[in-house]
């Protein structure tokens, strides 16, 4: 058997944590490889000492049967190694172009040669349905464009192994169909792809083997069309998931958040992205705004967060009008946000895990004195919420948070959003790239949050979420409420044809 790559018995250590504990990989050449396994498992980290970035303690890579050094990424492009990491390694005020060619530009006298890099950028594009805008700033992007970016800076280089790191986490349902395909092209193409995910319909889908590792060891590797999704999820986590969400039938109480006619203009292009939007959110339910990426839903989620500008409308919690309120007093009012970027505006990367739970509430008698914080119950009150949100940390409160897996930064700011006891909790993709593991525990959370009062509103891409978790589904469209179904009523297929625009309902309240 052809291996293009090998992994031997791979160890990384972290202050605290061993991340890769005698771990080996073996890629098939023209293979689609999944690595599974929870969040925190060491999967990142395992492909980010094949992409150069971190140096193992252990063990020793393999490219076409002869050992390789991959002392840094330009080491790794130099052997045909190319990664798309979960969150973008992008620069926001350049173009999709710049950005794409970011280290390999071409020059004469100094002076770059633009021509030749954007006729290859746009035949890529166009043979792998990645269409972009060559000279849009990436700022200006939505998180899918941002991905497609990624997608072509590695293709641009030529990689013939292609590591994918959750790279369906940003996509909308009809893009993750169109990267499946773009990833059968391109191993058709000899090219070799290892692909991490936490979605078991997309290994299924799409990948020849794969291979589980659980708390930074390795568990084994399968041949995915004989395995089974059930099979794969508990050799990922060591036991039988549930994948179907269990919640008894809604009591919906009085109304506790409310939106009227509320209109958002694009800070980016001065249109009109959120159109007379009115919804209202009651006692102990969970009513989802589901909608392809890019239909106003960001736009809508700032303004009615406080985080972003609103054109007209109101807003009105628990009777109160906040519509111009300041964030902070929509969080002491009783509004909660988990928001759609968890690094942008969930937390602050470089701060340790203590001072991000306590965000919303340092200023608050008892982790302050005079200005002076209480540093001492701040990490009282930090530990108690990791053993209670089961966060996994190498060195609990005093842990780096950048340092944390996606799936434990997400259930830290679960835990700080949960324990305001809020009215409200705006929940924006709230298991966007975790594991079937920490998915089932974030439903659960919100399940029980539901059935505790809360009133919930949650943005979700996932249609099985969707499905699941709702009480009630209001489908935006082009920043308009298209229609308000009830799940128990409709199905996928009816729901795609609302949110794609070809359908739309007379009565949406």
């Amino acid at each position: 058997m052809e291996y293009v790559i090998e992994m031997l018995n791979i160890r990384k250590e972290f202050p605290g944590i061993v991340a890769n504990d005698d771990v080996s990989v073996r890629l098939i050449k023209g293979e689609i490889h999944a690595l599974l396994g929870e969040n925190g498992a060491g999967k990142s980290t395992l492909m980010s000492v094949l992409f150069g970035m971190y140096r193992p303690e252990k063990g020793i890579i393999k490219k076409n049967g002869i050992e390789i050094n991959i002392k840094d990424p330009n080491e790794a492009n130099r052997q045909g190694i190319g990664m798309v990491h979960q969150h973008f390694k992008l620069v926001e005020n350049f173009t999709a172009l710049q950005n794409i060619i970011l280290g390999v530009e071409d020059t004469k006298n100094g002076v770059l040669l633009m021509d030749d890099a954007r006729t290859k950028v746009v035949e890529l594009s166009e043979k792998y349905g990645l269409m972009i805008k060559p000279d849009e700033l990436i700022e200006n992007m939505t998180v899918g464009m941002q991905q497609r970016v990624e997608i072509l800076k590695m293709l641009y280089r030529e990689n013939e192994i292609l590591i994918f790191d959750e790279p369906t986490a940003v996509l909308t349902p009809q893009e993750i169909d169109e990267l499946m395909s773009i990833m059968r092209k391109l191993v058709k193409e000899d090219k070799s792809i290892i692909f991490i995910t936490h979605k078991l319909n997309e290994i299924k889908e799409v990948a020849d083997r794969c291979t589980v590792l659980r708390k930074g060891k390795g568990i084994g590797t399968v041949d995915v069309e004989t395995t089974t999704k059930e099979e794969m999820s508990e050799m990922m986590v060591g036991r039988k998931i549930d994948l179907k969400i269990d919640k008894a039938l809604t009591k919906p109480g009085k109304i506790i958040f409310e939106v009227e006619n509320l209109s958002v203009i694009s800070k980016w292009s001065k249109k009109k992205v959120v159109n007379n939007v009115s919804l209202k959110v009651r006692q102990g339910e969970i009513v989802c705004i589901a909608g392809i990426d890019g239909n106003g839903q960001s736009d809508l989620v700032y303004a009615l967060t406080g985080i972003g500008p609103h054109l007209g409308g109101k807003i009105t919690l628990n009777g109160e009008d906040i519509t111009d309120s300041s964030i902070r007093h929509r969080n002491k009012a009783g509004m909660a946000h988990i928001p759609e970027d968890r690094h942008k505006y969930g937390l602050i990367l470089d701060y340790k895990l203590s001072k991000n739970l306590v965000l919303k509430k340092y200023f608050e008698e008892g982790f302050q004195k005079n200005k002076v914080i209480n540093y001492s119950n701040v990490k009282e009150y930090s530990d108690k919420l990791i053993e209670k949100y089961d966060v996994r940390t190498g060195q609990g409160s005093n842990t780096l948070t950048r340092s944390m897996s996606g799936g434990n930064q997400q259930k830290a700011i679960l835990a700080r959003e949960i324990e305001e006891n809020p009215e409200i909790l705006i929940a924006v993709q709230p298991t966007r790239g975790l594991d079937v593991g920490a998915i089932e525990y974030i439903h659960k959370q919100l399940v029980k949050q539901r059935d505790a009062g809360r009133a919930i509103l949650l943005i979700s891409l996932e249609l099985d979420e969707v499905m699941n978790l709702s009480d009630k589904i209001l489908v935006i469209y082009e920043g308009e409420i298209v229609a308000a179904l009830n799940p128990e009523e409709t199905n996928i297929k009816e729901l795609g044809l609302y949110m794609a625009g070809s359908k739309r309902s007379e009565v949406v309240s």
